[in-house]
């Protein structure tokens, strides 16, 4: 077992990554909170079932509260957030190099609340990545237009402070439980919000179709509950500035999936952006030395 965990983080940065892709099929025929809510509460159904088969221990009140509230943050706030705002029209390139933000927010929230310790290697490593991203996502950014208003800039800050606060919530309140249960639990809160969201702000209008059948199933499955339980994993065992900083490499494993699937435009300088990218998550992500672990 302790073997196949270290393919965890590779797994989880290409399974997240095919979310983007996901949402690429499902947006045209869905609003975005509606197709969110139905996602969560799918997610939520079938992890239940997951929890009678395998008989995971049920979460006590304390640890479904924590759970939902972690769900409401990472699941709600966030998805919440990107989805509407490239749906009233920000350029995707720009909201990725927002959400890439993330790692950095996540960083200084772990130092403060979390009281881990962040050496001046990993700083760089932070550093290093975001110019990475900023460099792999550059070529998308001139096709910046009107959808870049003050509310959509607004939707999409909001998100990433509300994945940082997640995943910081998850660490700090909902690690100690049944991970099944705990994320059963976070798909309730994440579905509450949308389901509020869409009732307060959307038509409920869906069209059904071999695309968005494909992009639920995919998103219910593969991310929901495949790269969402690698990351629970991650936040439980890792320290949290070192799990966010792998957020820095989604964008270049969606480039490389955009330019395999539709045909996009893949350059050598968003090759080199790639290259430092993962040059900046391995500095992020290095273990201290004894001398200053011990420190």
């Amino acid at each position: 077992m302790p073997s196949l965990k270290r393919f965890i983080p590779a797994s989880f940065v290409v399974l997240w990554a095919t979310g983007f892709i996901g949402a690429r099929y499902a947006m045209p025929w869905a609003e975005p909170f509606t197709f969110l809510a139905a996602r969560f509460v799918l997610a939520a159904v079938l992890l239940t079932v997951v929890m009678a088969v395998l008989g995971s221990r049920r979460a006590t009140r304390k640890e479904a509260m924590h759970a939902a509230g972690a769900g409401i943050l990472m699941h709600g706030v966030y998805l919440g957030g990107v989805f509407w705002a490239i749906h009233r029209g920000m350029p995707a390139g720009l909201s990725a190099l927002i959400v890439g933000l993330q790692p950095l927010i996540t960083a200084v929230l772990a130092g403060k609340f979390l009281r881990e310790a962040i050496l001046p290697r990993h700083w760089l490593g932070l550093g290093t990545g975001l110019v990475g991203v900023i460099i792999v996502l550059w070529p998308k950014l001139g096709a910046i237009g009107g959808g870049v208003t003050a509310e959509t800039l607004t939707a999409s800050l909001v998100s990433v402070l509300g994945m940082a606060a997640g995943t910081i919530w998850q660490k700090r309140f909902a690690s100690g439980g049944d991970l099944v249960a705990a994320t059963a639990w976070q798909y309730v809160g994440g579905a509450s919000l949308m389901a509020l969201a869409s009732l307060a702000f959307e038509t409920h209008t869906v069209v059904i179709n071999g695309e968005l059948i494909f992009a639920m199933a995919w998103l219910v499955l593969v991310l929901s509950l495949g790269a969402i339980f690698l990351l629970m994993i991650m936040i439980r065992d890792g320290e949290m500035s070192k799990v966010a900083s792998l957020f820095y490499l989604v964008p270049a494993v969606t480039a490389v999936m955009a330019w395999a699937l539709f045909g996009e435009q893949l350059s050598l300088i968003q090759i080199a952006g790639m290259a430092i990218t993962t040059l900046g998550v391995g500095l992020a992500t290095a273990q201290p030395t004894l001398a200053r672990a011990s420190r």
